[in-house]
């Protein structure tokens, strides 16, 4: 595990980039974070033998970011082909999905009504969602900002976009807008290093996030924080 440990962390620390614009994955405050992404950040420090320095974001964007640029060992972003060119992934940890959220009038009522001429949606620039829609949208404009859901009640957007989970959340506390059923995109949420990294390292990564799903690690870890309604990812049959 020697070499692994140099060839992932060659500070002799194990920098681990936490997003905390997603409440699935981590919750808490930069000083004081929590939730799955942390707990597995810790467990793959523990078994090289490494310290882990966690280094949180408001946002996939710039934990990317930081991993494509050196400042991060280690990432759990979702599974996109634009982010592959600069990380090697596992297989994903868990799975959550991708929803609209529209006006409580609006005429649209399904998933793919919405890529339409004329339909406006906000997104987080830079997440997983904004990179699935730029790559398969073929009618339908994206507004890219901080914040998609700020962006669609600002400009008055026709359809926001963003994870099921504090989508829904917003819908419950916000009166005038729904969800509609079903997901546009299931999110793979994988662990991540840079391709600069041996075989033999990106291995190890994929085989201790099979075993940490397969002994019930995550699912426990999504439950502690809060998210045990979270799908934990098959196990990879490669």
């Amino acid at each position: 595990m020697t070499s692994i440990a140099e060839d992932l962390a060659p500070t002799g620390v194990l920098r681990a980039a936490i997003n905390l614009g997603n409440p699935v994955l981590a919750q808490g405050s930069p000083d004081a974070p929590a939730g799955v992404t942390v707990d597995l950040a810790r467990e793959l420090g523990s078994r090289l033998g490494l310290s882990v320095e966690l280094v949180c974001f408001d946002a996939a964007r710039k934990a990317y970011e930081a991993m494509a640029g050196g400042a991060a060992d280690l990432c759990f972003l979702a599974i996109e082909p634009a982010r592959e060119q600069a990380v090697a992934f596992t297989a994903p940890y868990v799975l959550i999905e991708g929803v609209y959220v529209v006006p409580a009038d609006s005429a649209l009522t399904e998933n793919a009504a919405v890529d339409a001429d004329g339909v406006r949606i906000g997104v987080n620039r830079g997440s997983a969602y904004d990179l699935f829609l730029t790559r398969t949208l073929r009618h339908a404009e994206l507004v890219r900002g901080e914040s998609g859901v700020d962006e669609f009640r600002r400009q008055g957007l026709d359809a926001a976009a963003g994870v099921r989970q504090p989508m829904a959340e917003f819908v419950a506390a916000t009166p005038g807008y729904r969800m509609l059923d079903g997901r546009f995109m299931e999110i793979r949420q994988a662990v991540g290093t840079t391709r600069t990294r041996a075989p033999e390292t990106v291995g190890f990564l994929r085989e201790a996030v099979e075993e940490l799903k397969a002994s019930g690690f995550v699912a426990q870890a999504l439950e502690r924080s809060g998210q045990g309604a979270a799908a934990v990812a098959p196990l990879s049959r490669t």
